[in-house]
């Protein structure tokens, strides 16, 4: 699957009784994965023993879990959850039916666009398995590292970026609807600080 070698594959089933007993969900969190998710698969391992990239210093392996879903509206924290219980550094294939999106858990949760399974591809790339887990977050969460920047530091700018556009889109229309001028003046140069700090930050990245 995703185009990875085939060295790395595997087919080891991860029940979910084992996960609620290996790790104490309560009542709520396991409602949630019974009602969002019908079973759980280990499809790859991609470590040093099957591909020819170093050992990182922080990362040691990752795998590749389909998760099949029995709805595709499922809750986010559903999927936050399962990221966050089990100690390892994985990528997941969300798959409902013949569609899939891929998902990875980095203090937050990125996913891609859905389509077609057999059309989702993963890129192994990176010198070691630290930059190989930093290349896989950002094929899934569609940031673009510029030059200078680690992922933490373009993480922090993306989501800043992204938090200021939605407030320039929002006082944009409240501008558009007010009626009395002092107001409708007072948002304009509220917009202007905006945009003027959405500068500044593009200009940082």
């Amino acid at each position: 699957m995703l185009g990875l070698p085939v060295a790395t594959e595997l087919h080891k089933q991860l029940p979910k009784k084992l996960i609620y007993e290996r790790f104490s969900l309560n009542a709520s969190e396991k409602n949630a994965i019974d009602r969002d998710i019908s079973k759980i698969t280990i499809v790859h391992e991609i470590s040093p023993a099957r591909v020819k990239i170093a050992e990182g210093k922080k990362v040691k392996a990752i795998f590749i879990l389909l998760v099949h879903l029995k709805r595709k509206d499922f809750l986010e924290k559903t999927i936050i959850c399962v990221s966050k219980i089990i100690p390892q550094n994985f990528v997941m294939i969300l798959e409902y039916e013949d569609k899939a999106c891929l998902g990875v858990y980095y203090k937050k949760l990125y996913l891609t666009s859905w389509q077609k399974t057999e059309n989702l591809v993963l890129h192994l790339q990176g010198l070691d398995f630290d930059a190989l887990w930093d290349n896989m977050i950002v094929q899934i969460s569609g940031i673009t590292i510029e030059q200078g920047n680690i992922l933490d530091e373009q993480i922090v700018l993306y989501e800043q970026r992204k938090k200021l556009t939605k407030e320039i889109e929002k006082l944009e229309k409240r501008i558009q609807a007010e009626n009395q001028p002092k107001k409708k003046f007072a948002l304009v140069q509220e917009l202007k600080q905006l945009q003027k700090e959405a500068e500044c930050t593009n200009e940082s990245i």
